[in-house]
Order: C-alpha cells, then structure tokens, then sequence
C-alpha cells in the first residue's frame, strides 16, 4: 500500500488514532494514494476497471496488460503497471509473484482476485474438469491470496523510491475477491459457476478468523448482472473464458422487471467498490459481502438465467 493505507494506531487510552501523514487513503482527486496492489484477471472487463479505480497505485499485476498499462500510464503519469503472467490458482506461481513484488516494491497492501469463470450453463454440460476449472479460478485464487498474501501485507518498510512512496509504519492489508450473487443464491447461473461462488464467499468468511489479530481484512463483492460489452455472435456459450454473463443475454423488459434500478450494472461501478474496499475508508469492515447487483437480489433472488 506503500504511502497512504488508512490504518489505524491505537493511543495511551486505547482510542483508535489516524496517523494523517502516512494513512490518509486518499488523494484530493479521490483515487487510492500510493498503494502497492495486485489485480488478477485485469484483462477481464471488470478486472480492467478495478485497475483503472486503484491507478493511483504503484504497481498493479494481471496477465497481459500491454493496451491497459498504456492506458493508464496516460492517464496517471505516476501509475506503474506491471504485467505479471502467471497462473493465478498455482501455488508456487502465487509465492514466486509475491516474492517478486516485495523485491521489486518492498510492500503489498491489496490483493484483488478478479479471474473469475463463468462455466457451462447447465449440468449435462458440465464435466468434471470444467467444474475443477471454475474452482480454481473462482475460489482457489482466493485460497491462496488469503494464505500467502498477508504476511507480505504485515511487512513495513522504509520509503521507497517511486512515484507516490511513503513509509508504511504499520501492519495493513486488504484483500478483495470478486464473485458473484451467485455465491449466495441458487440458479441464477450454471451450476460451476454457482457452486465456486458458493466456495469463493466461503474464503472471505474463513478468512475474518484466520486474519485475526493481524491488521488485515478480507472482503467479497458480488456483482449482478454487469454489461461486460461481450458480442453475443462471438460469445462462448459454455463461458469459459468469460468473467461474468453478458448483459445482453437478459432483454431490457427483463431488465426492468427483476432489477431494482432497471439496467445492468456498469463494470466502473463494480471498480468503484472495490477501491473503497482496498481503502482506509472501509478500515471497520471485514468478512462483508457487498452485493453490486441494482437491487435484483432483494426483489427477486433468482436473477433470469442463461
């Protein structure tokens, strides 16, 4: 999280006290002020827009990031971003990128898991190794985010020497995972993807336990239905290499009747959550599922499926 991570001292009375030099979240523009972050999944719509709501960080990691580093390195001159092709659901891939990023950063503050798969939409479609696939995208990531990341979180460090670098006096860390309403309710999409979902929120709530005394906290949002811009003529029915279901898949009057605000959610929107999930502003909260899906949930859990 390098210069400004939103974490809390303690004082002589045991009131919680905010250190305003190094731990104000951020900057006047209102974007995350010199984090040290990983995103996996970055090339992935949402995933994208989550790196796009952190580019006041200093380092953000996905698979293939050539168009988004240039991107965001235009728009925020003090952004690094570095690709980092790796298997997010592997053990050692995990513990070899980490290792390279305190090297490189001597800090990680956030760690967002965004590389999810959707799966096929039905069971006589689903084989074995599809649903192994969707567990290891979906909540294997996780597993190893919430095992291997915090005590590279815990670990402070003098000022660096990149853009934005502050000391990082105090233990802090957050970790986001990107799922689905899916992980709460039944049928609202294939079974793969319902059943990791189910296992991905499972992460975050063993997670608030393990993180326990340590200063780090671990959070899940999941989003609806988001217009992830896919064209239909093209799409992989069976979702494989896709995020989330696209938009179009659902007609507008369907929309309408079993969505609150009456349209899909944009993935920008899904961004802004987790920036504020990666921030001292969300300093209270942990083990949350913070559900991004326009109200459909609560009016009707069974979301139309595929």
């Amino acid at each position: 999280m390098s210069a400004r991570d939103g974490m809390n001292g303690t004082g002589a009375n045991g009131q919680v006290e905010m250190d305003s030099d190094h731990f104000s979240p951020y900057r006047p523009d209102g974007k995350l002020y010199g984090f040290v972050c990983v995103v996996t999944g970055a090339t992935h719509p949402v995933g994208m827009a989550i790196t796009l709501e952190l580019a006041a960080c200093d380092v953000a990691s996905s698979e293939d990031y050539t168009s988004l580093a240039a991107e965001i390195n235009k728009a925020h001159p003090n952004t690094k971003v570095i690709g980092y092709p790796y298997k997010f659901a592997n053990e050692e891939d995990t513990l070899t990128l980490i290792d390279d990023v305190l090297n490189a950063w001597g800090r990680l503050d956030v760690w967002v898991t965004s590389s999810g798969l959707l799966g096929p939409p039905s069971i006589e479609e689903t084989s074995p190794d599809d649903l192994q696939k969707c567990f290891e995208a979906n909540s294997m990531a996780p597993f190893f985010a919430l095992k291997y990341a915090p005590p590279a979180m815990a670990k402070t460090t003098s000022k660096g020497n990149y853009p934005n670098a502050a000391p990082k006096g105090q233990k802090y860390g957050s970790i986001v995972v990107v799922s689905s309403v899916a992980g709460t309710y039944g049928g609202c999409w294939g079974p793969c993807f319902t059943m990791s979902s189910h296992a991905a929120l499972g992460v975050v709530r063993a997670g608030v336990a393990t993180l326990k005394g340590t200063g780090m906290r671990i959070n899940c949002i999941s989003p609806g239905q988001i217009d992830v811009g896919v064209d239909l003529q093209g799409f992989d029915m069976r979702g494989l290499s896709s995020q989330l279901p696209p938009a179009s898949l659902q007609s507008e009057k369907a929309q309408r009747e079993h969505i609150g605000l009456e349209r899909a959610g944009l993935p920008q929107e899904v961004g802004r959550v987790a920036g504020f999930l990666a921030s001292g502003f969300s300093s209270y909260i942990t083990g949350a599922n913070l559900v991004v899906d326009g109200g459909a949930s609560v009016m009707n859990p069974l979301t139309v499926p595929i």
